[in-house]
């Protein structure tokens, strides 16, 4: 590090002195008629740079669906909110078939729905899907 710090000062002294022969105070002959060396381009000392420790990448979590409960008694979730019935039967373990039980629509907001039947029926063992046909709140079963 001092060997560039020296190198430096050096090529720096040796600019000013180049400078200074060609400064226009020195309006003689004699001062414009004297040779200087070149002076050698400035070394920058090479640092290398310190890595940057990588972070070890933490494992995420990833999304899991609700472990299938082939055991479970299926819930009676008739006149409930669709979405609140989806949850439950979810949270037991059954895969959910939904269903628009007046036509073909597509159940969009299924907060605004209700259950008016479902299939198999409640009670019901070793099944792993249920299906529910619901309406819209304001329509009847």
């Amino acid at each position: 590090m001092k060997v560039a710090r020296h190198s430096l000062v050096l090529g720096t002294a040796l600019t000013a002195v180049a400078l200074g022969a060609c400064s226009p105070e020195s309006s003689s002959p004699s001062s414009t008629a004297r040779t200087t060396a070149p002076a050698p381009a400035p070394t920058a000392a090479v640092t290398t740079p310190t890595p940057t420790p990588t972070p070890t990448p933490t494992p995420t979590a990833e999304p899991t669906e609700p472990p299938i409960n082939e055991s479970a008694d299926v819930p009676d979730v008739v006149g409930m909110n669709h979405r609140e019935a989806q949850n439950l039967l979810r949270s037991q373990g059954f895969l959910v078939n939904e269903e628009d039980a007046q036509g073909d629509r597509f159940i969009i907001n299924n907060s605004k729905w209700k259950v008016c039947r479902q299939d198999p029926e409640p009670g019901t063992t070793d099944t792993l899907r249920v299906a529910i046909y619901s309406v819209k709140l304001d329509e009847s079963c």
